[in-house]
């Protein structure tokens, strides 16, 4: 087998959440830790056909930077900018204050991102903010019916609750897949999920 083509993680019974995050976390950061550098340039290089049939021509794309061990975006930034499509980046400025997307001007060379929160590149806070219409967003676990597990501070859910026509797609790798997840009334469900060899959905 492929080592992109990972095993999924299995779980016998829905876990707490705290204990679902630590498992995948140490999953997801081993995956990617053991891809070679020559394989890392290939994963998430171009969105599947599947993926970008979803999204309008005329649509404002949400994307991240990639925090160590989560699936990497900065290529489909890069491809979505080049097709033309306007992208925007998370700001977050205290953990206690909502999250917002902020115009992202150059993400060939990344002369318009300033360290942040938790030292993750994000535009400066004079950058326009914008809503996108598509919003690629990272996770800790997923399950084939869309349900995603963040990473706890709550800061994806709340935009896309506020926010709820928006085509919200997950990126990971295939070991972040589980069969259930303990979801609660906040949590809002993915509309597909990528991963370097699968595309789950639409849901």
């Amino acid at each position: 087998m492929s080592r992109l083509g990972s095993t999924r993680t299995v779980f016998a019974t829905v876990e707490d959440k705290a204990t679902l995050r630590k498992r995948l976390r140490a999953a997801r950061k081993e995956h990617a830790a053991s891809l070679p550098e020559s394989m890392r340039g290939l994963v998430f290089r171009h969105p599947p056909a599947a993926l970008i049939e979803m999204i309008p021509a005329d649509a404002v794309i949400g994307l991240y930077r990639a925090m160590p061990g989560e699936a990497p975006a900065t290529a489909y930034t890069q491809f979505f900018y080049e097709r033309g499509h306007t992208v925007a980046l998370p700001r977050i400025g205290r953990l206690d204050e909502p999250m917002q997307f902020h115009l992202h001007t150059d993400p060939l060379g990344e002369s318009d991102l300033v360290e942040g929160t938790m030292r993750i590149l994000q535009p400066a806070d004079d950058a326009p903010k914008i809503a996108p219409d598509v919003l690629l967003m990272p996770l800790v676990g997923f399950t084939e019916r869309g349900e995603r597990l963040g990473q706890g501070g709550g800061f994806y859910d709340r935009w896309l609750a506020d926010h709820p026509a928006t085509i919200a797609i997950g990126m990971a790798w295939d070991c972040q897949l589980v069969e259930a997840l303990p979801i609660e009334d906040h949590d809002q469900p993915l509309s597909a999920v990528v991963t370097p060899t699968r595309f789950y959905g639409p849901f």
